[in-house]
């Protein structure tokens, strides 16, 4: 078998290297390779993520990540759980980390496993849907060692590079190899510009760091594309100057926001430079523009090519539109036009990306997901508005309390036949409004040593007869951890 084979190589060359008879330089080279594996290992992690899924009848697919799940059905009100196995690296010595949004998508529990094999509980900082990344925090009581960013502009084809991370969820490997190709587009996103490696990436690398031979990161591994669910040497890592441009804005704004121009682009294809009389592709053309955006008030038009902008030629659409989000908003940006055979040089003030937009594509992106409930209680809950009331059949008598929108199976809650829809009013006597005001008195019963709290729950509807309307019910809930 293929394994066999590449174990009986490596003892070869394990011996050949002990006995001296590689060459000097190669036997320099594994010792300092080496070396620097084990000087990163310390900032990569192994991420674990259960994550809610909506009660559905249909069967949850592992996701990307490599994740694998179970619940039950629909019908019972019980959300299923899905496991995701991701990878991130520490970005901060206080316990930042840098992972694919993916990897932690409407997580309720999240746990890192360190390459000293120690775990530690995660929250979820921020995130952004858009660009698949998110910024999770530990704390270990402790400073951690921190990856380094790279420059990923002096990335070039053939450079040797270390791909670090989980895969699989076997736990925390290495894989080396070299970089294949750059400014990849696999659809991802409008601003594709991913670097292709042969490092073996699988499911599971997720959010795991590309390093140089250097020892910083100059990627994000991210996607692989292959005729199977494993590795077949098409490895895809987003670029650390794009990564680091959004996470550090995570970082500090919560969210990404970008800059914004109002303007559909595409690339000028050959067929499109004959038409309009160029010598060559170039540029991106502009197909529509936005009434009142910053690209109208400019004058830009459809039909025009931008050759340049900010001083910069972009190689395609894509390039420009990164450039266009990296635009400090505010700022007054020079673009060169051709228009009718002739350069124009325009001056656009670039906005921020209006924010109505942003929230229907970055859903999520907030602190935290809507679950806030400790999570060894097993239950997800929403607040008590129209969206929930129509999404959860609640009661039209419950006019005050937070919805139930998940039960994980197993727990106490679940066992006492709490589903989703009904309505917690009160605990332990205190009136609920919010998912804060019942972690307040789950934290207050705790703090009181007490092993049960007293929820009033508001009943879902089961039907149309009378038997199927039940009231209100009094259920002592377990604070145990599950």
């Amino acid at each position: 078998m293929p394994q066999h084979r590449s174990f009986r190589t490596a003892l070869i060359g394990a011996a050949l290297l002990a006995a001296g008879a590689l060459p000097a330089a190669a036997q320099e080279m594994s010792v300092g390779q080496a070396q620097l594996v084990r000087a990163l290992l310390p900032t990569v992690v192994n991420i674990t993520a259960r994550a809610q899924v909506r009660p559905t009848p249909e069967p949850v697919m592992a996701s990307a990540s490599g994740g694998g799940g179970g619940g039950t059905s629909a019908a019972s009100g019980r959300v299923r759980v899905l496991v995701n196995a991701g990878s991130g690296f520490v970005i901060d010595p206080s316990g930042e980390i840098a992972t694919n949004w993916h990897v932690v998508v409407n997580a309720y529990d999240i746990v890192v496993t360190f390459a000293d094999g120690s775990r530690a509980s995660a929250e979820l900082l921020s995130a952004s849907p858009l660009v698949d990344l998110a910024v999770i925090k530990v704390n270990v009581g402790h400073r951690l060692p921190a990856a380094h960013w790279g420059d990923s502009s002096k990335v070039q084809v053939g450079d040797p590079v270390l791909a670090m991370g989980n895969p699989l969820g076997v736990g925390l490997s290495v894989s080396a190899g070299i970089v294949s190709a750059l400014n990849r587009n696999i659809m991802d996103t409008p601003y594709d510009d991913f670097i292709q490696t042969d490092a073996a990436i699988n499911h599971g690398n997720s959010g795991g760091p590309l390093f140089d031979m250097k020892g910083e990161v100059i990627g994000v591994n991210s996607a692989i594309i292959s005729p199977t669910s494993g590795n077949a040497g098409l490895g895809f890592s987003m670029p650390s100057n794009d990564a680091r441009f959004i996470i550090e804005r995570l970082t500090h704004k919560s969210w990404a926001r970008p800059g914004y121009l109002g303007a559909k682009l595409q690339e000028v294809t050959p067929e499109m430079a004959n038409a309009l009389g160029l010598p060559a592709p170039a540029g991106s053309i502009v197909a529509e523009v936005e009434d009142g955006s910053p690209a109208g008030k400019a004058g830009l038009r459809p039909g025009d090519v931008i050759l340049r902008y900010a001083g910069e030629a972009p190689g395609d659409e894509r390039a420009l539109l990164r450039a266009i989000a990296r635009t400090e908003p505010g700022a007054a940006v020079p673009i060169v036009i051709r228009r009718d055979g002739q350069q124009t040089e325009l001056t656009a003030q670039v906005a921020e990306w209006p924010v109505m937009w942003w929230e229907s594509t970055e859903t999520g992106t907030g602190a935290a997901p809507h679950f806030s409930v400790p999570h060894d209680l097993g239950l997800m809950v929403g607040p008590l508005d129209t969206a929930m009331r129509a999404s959860y059949g609640v009661r039209p008598e419950a006019t005050s309390g937070v919805v139930v929108t998940g039960v994980l199976p197993g727990t106490d809650a679940a066992q006492r036949g709490v589903s989703a829809g009904d309505v917690i009013v009160q605990v332990n006597g205190t009136a609920i409004d919010s998912a804060a005001d019942l972690q307040r008195e789950i934290d207050r019963a705790r703090a009181d040593g007490r092993s049960y709290a007293l929820f009033l729950v508001q009943r879902k509807n089961q039907g149309t007869t009378a038997a199927q309307h039940p009231s209100a019910k009094w259920l002592a809930l377990s604070l145990a951890p599950s």
